[in-house]
């Protein structure tokens, strides 16, 4: 019976032996891992940081809006900067290209209607700096301004997330440096 309780009572010292080791390694390794995931955290926070300047560099080509101009625009059809429609999950965004035919050709708009110039776009948030980047300076004619909207058609319950949207909407075009017109209320268009 002696040697069964001498291995038991090894295999107890060794247990606690083992599990003070890894209580003591514990500690640290969670430190560890705790400090990794800042740094880890930092660099990609410094990776959005220069991507989003260079989206902003490059979107600085385009000059800035007079305000004058773009103000006095009160219907859709008349607009033809980009257009961002913002709902609940996605971000709609109309570009009409220009009319590169010759001015006042005849058969202008028989040729080249606004309807076949205009493309929609639905977008996630997170792609909308890089599709407004993308849009050639020729759709930006009242320079570096943009038209949001709620999205009129979204249901009464999911007002409150499109305002959320709209406002992570509006941070991201101050981040890239774009001018916002909030689109008049519905009664106007």
């Amino acid at each position: 019976m002696k040697s069964l309780a001498v291995p038991a009572g090894v295999l107890f010292l060794a247990s606690l032996v083992t599990g003070c080791s890894r209580s003591a390694r514990h500690p640290a390794s969670s430190i560890e891992a705790a400090a990794a995931a800042r740094e880890h955290a930092l660099q990609q926070a410094r990776a959005a940081a220069e991507v989003r300047d260079l989206n902003r560099q490059q979107l600085a080509a385009i000059p800035l809006p007079s305000k004058n101009v773009y103000m006095s625009i009160h219907t859709r059809q008349s607009w033809t900067n980009p257009f961002l429609i913002v709902s609940k999950s996605t971000v709609n965004l109309s570009i009409l290209y220009p009319d590169l035919g010759p001015a006042n050709s005849p058969g202008s708009d028989l040729l080249r209607p606004v309807a076949a110039r205009r493309r929609v776009l639905d977008l996630r948030l997170s792609d909308l700096p890089e599709a407004l980047v993308a849009l050639p300076e020729d759709t930006w004619p009242y320079g570096r301004v943009i038209a949001v909207e709620e999205d009129p058609l979204e249901q009464k319950q999911d007002r409150a997330q499109v305002r959320r949207n709209v406002e992570a909407t509006m941070q991201v075009l101050n981040d890239l440096g774009v001018v916002i017109y909030e689109w008049p209320s519905a009664g106007t268009r």
